[in-house]
């Protein structure tokens, strides 16, 4: 009997009792702890899959095609095709073409791409023990193409923006305008035209209707640009423009072969004013722009989709944005013997195609990507290039 009681009072060994709980608990804890972080490992890759399919069709509604947002179209398939590639724990999210819609933005613009992608049937190591055995991880993203009022890697060149055709140089019946016609608004006495040729600027205070360069008119258009030898605005003619950083003709051709990081914004309210560089710098120009085109010898333009393709870069360096200048601003200054007055008035996409034998610059119209100025402003709808950008 002694011995029995003493049995039920002796606690040796309880400690191992206890050990081998904490180690059950531990051991759980862990496993539980590899279980959330590989969930949360995947909702991350899940996240970034939707991203880049969101931003990638935003971009192929710009470069690509507009309209087209069939389940076949470029927009769709590169948002697909794009979130498919970021895998998400070793393996590739599913994105059909119903995960890929446009919903409009707060101010009922049709602008948006959203993108849903979806990593089923994850496996759990200790979520099996309370009977879940796989999840499902979803991710959304919204990526929108809204206007660019802002630009870096501008071509130290700039040519008139569009406006509307009324006369010729005698203030006589004009016709429609193409690229060999000229902004008249006087005529070769200084004396202003009864009807004579008009611009309204992007954002225009009056509330017009913008004259100037789209996308949906003005893409895909063979432009040929030459060094300006005459004083009236031509679509064709170029003026070199002194960049900021330095002057002279081997820093003019490096900014044109290479990316001058400057940021140069459109702001109606506030101008931003060119200043000419002297000489025409024809040569540099034709050399600069001989070694961009160097850069990437392969790419060419596609007229079917609007756009460049064979490119060994993301975006090729051939394709690049051209200031452009207030028509009506440079007329009236040369009108009143002010000289030469370039006001920015937008960006253009140019796509450099060869250089001829007279260093004349043939290229291509072409969709571009700009960024939104953090400046407080107001970026006008009417302009050339978009930002493409994640909203949600």
């Amino acid at each position: 009997m002694k011995s029995l009681k003493h049995l039920h009072r002796d606690e040796r060994g309880m400690s191992f009792v206890y050990i081998g709980m904490g180690f059950i608990a531990f051991m759980s804890a862990t496993t539980l702890a590899i279980d959330v972080g590989m969930f949360m490992t995947a909702r991350n890759q899940t996240q970034n899959a939707a991203d880049a399919g969101a931003m990638s069709g935003a971009i192929a509604l710009v470069r690509n095609s507009w309209n087209d947002r069939s389940a076949t179209g470029p927009a769709v398939q590169s948002a697909i095709n794009t979130a498919k590639a970021n895998l998400v724990i070793g393996g590739a999210p599913t994105v059909d073409p119903p995960d890929v819609t446009f919903p409009l933005s707060p101010a009922g613009k049709n602008n948006r791409v959203q993108v849903i992608a979806h990593r089923p049937s994850l496996s759990t190591i200790m979520g099996g023990l309370i009977g879940v055995k796989t999840v499902d991880v979803n991710a959304m993203a919204i990526a929108e193409a809204s206007p660019a009022n802002a630009m870096t890697c501008v071509k130290p060149f700039m040519i008139p923006d569009k406006w509307a055709e009324k006369v010729d140089g005698n203030c006589k019946p004009d016709g429609s305008w193409t690229t060999n016609s000229t902004f008249d608004e006087y005529n070769s006495k200084n004396v202003l035209c009864a009807n004579p040729d008009v611009y309204v600027p992007a954002g225009d205070k009056q509330g017009r209707q913008y004259t100037g360069y789209t996308v949906a008119n003005d893409v895909g258009t063979e432009l040929v640009l030459r060094a300006a030898n005459q004083d009236s605005a031509n679509p064709s003619f170029y003026f070199s423009w002194k960049m900021p950083g330095d002057i002279g003709g081997d820093f003019y051709r490096e900014n044109i072969a290479n990316c001058n990081q400057s940021v140069m914004v459109y702001d109606p309210d506030n101008p931003t004013w060119m200043t000419q560089e002297p000489g025409s710098k024809q040569g540099p120009t034709a050399q600069g722009i001989s070694d961009l085109i160097a850069k990437d010898p392969d790419a060419v333009w596609d007229n079917n989709c609007r756009c460049v393709q064979h490119s060994k870069f993301q975006q090729s360096p051939r394709l690049f944005p051209i200031p452009l200048f207030n028509p009506q601003v440079y007329a009236e200054g040369k009108a009143n013997g002010r000289g030469a007055t370039f006001e920015l008035a937008n960006f253009l996409g140019f796509f450099a195609t060869y250089v001829d034998g007279g260093n004349g610059i043939h290229g291509i119209i072409a969709s571009i990507s700009g960024i939104v100025s953090d400046k407080p402003t107001n970026v006008p709808s009417d302009m050339f290039a978009t930002a493409i950008r994640l909203v949600q």
